[in-house]
């Protein structure tokens, strides 16, 4: 078994074909969306990050409105830019968006990826400490919002406070939703982050992007990466299991209207290049024939690797189409995968 989610980045544009024209038309349809993805047997609507671009940015308000029009699928971030949160104010807000979801939060976070400003974190009113660069204080901001979702109680109390502290000592940030610490990913691109995210004990997130650290294919590379986190785990003695996620582009041609948008994407291979000051190696998209993608998809050692699978969608097309994409993967590929 294989959980299966949808990965939306949230693209709105006026171009004539787009079904998104306004952030209003994405995030209504987000929503719209994920009750259509638990409703065709989907488990998972997950939603990038980024800011100064017309694509989905605050993700607190629409992750607690899915969770208050879905009940069974998980909603989670894939990732929050962790340069730009206070990491208390990213945990009362998470907190209460886990509760409103009833614990179905699954938040990706991570260092982040280049973003369409130079150094935006800088309008958020970020900056490195000496010697510290940004990387650093993404690092160091979630560690600090993984200690303060645990409960820890650092704030010391007013002695004549408004209303009685339930609590003597010091408090703690609330609400506090049971269960969040564990549900928190960290998006890694290098083998190192996986490994130092699974000392800290986060689930490990990999998308369709990563240092190339051997030149090796992608999926080969992503495998080792994910093999590398699995030993950290176990030496750093954690008592649960970790979880995984690998994004993939899957598009299976089943209609005349899936042939049209994507038929000309079945010779797709991975990519080297050069990205945000490291060589990185991109993933290919897959676009075939169920049959054909099953056997295609078989040869993926990182997608064996995983138990998620998180499918980046086309949001622009709408939510109708998105629906029947998501559908097309449940009941044709998964089944023959052995996913369901």
């Amino acid at each position: 078994m294989k959980k299966i989610g949808f990965l939306s980045f949230g693209h709105w544009s006026s171009t004539r074909h787009s079904k998104t024209r306004s952030a209003a038309d994405v995030l209504l349809q987000s929503i719209e969306l994920a009750v259509a993805a638990e409703e065709v047997g989907a488990d998972g609507a997950y939603f990038r990050v980024h800011h100064f671009a017309d694509q989905l940015g605050s993700p607190f308000p629409l992750l607690a409105a899915v969770g208050a029009r879905t009940s069974r699928i998980e909603i989670g971030t894939g990732v929050i830019d962790m340069r730009y949160e206070n990491p208390l104010y990213m945990a009362e807000d998470s907190g209460a968006a886990d509760l409103i979801s009833g614990g179905r939060l699954q938040l990706g976070v991570s260092r982040g990826s280049p973003e369409q400003v130079l150094d935006g974190f800088r309008y958020f009113g970020y900056e490195a400490p000496e010697g510290k660069d940004m990387a650093d204080v993404a690092r160091s901001n979630t560690e600090v919002y993984l200690k303060v979702i645990s409960g820890a109680r650092f704030a010391e109390p007013n002695p004549r406070p408004m209303f009685p502290n339930a609590t003597s000592g010091p408090l703690a940030i609330q609400p506090q939703s049971p269960g969040l610490r564990d549900r928190i990913w960290w998006g890694a691109a290098s083998d190192a982050t996986a490994e130092w995210a699974a000392e800290l004990g986060m689930n490990l997130m990999s998308s369709t992007l990563k240092v190339d650290e051997s030149g090796k294919p992608f999926h080969v590379q992503q495998a080792e990466q994910i093999e590398k986190f699995r030993a950290a785990w176990k030496a750093a003695g954690h008592e649960r299991e970790p979880r995984v996620s690998v994004s993939r582009s899957i598009m299976p041609i089943v209609t005349d209207e899936d042939r049209a948008y994507f038929g000309y994407e079945r010779d797709g291979e991975d990519s080297f290049g050069f990205i945000d000051n490291f060589r990185g190696v991109f993933g290919r998209s897959y676009a075939a024939e169920p049959d054909v993608l099953i056997e295609e998809l078989a040869k993926d050692t990182a997608l064996a690797a995983a138990d998620t699978v998180l499918l980046t969608v086309p949001n622009q097309l709408g939510v109708d189409y998105n629906a029947h994409l998501l559908e097309s993967i449940v009941t044709h590929v998964a089944p023959g995968l052995g996913w369901r």
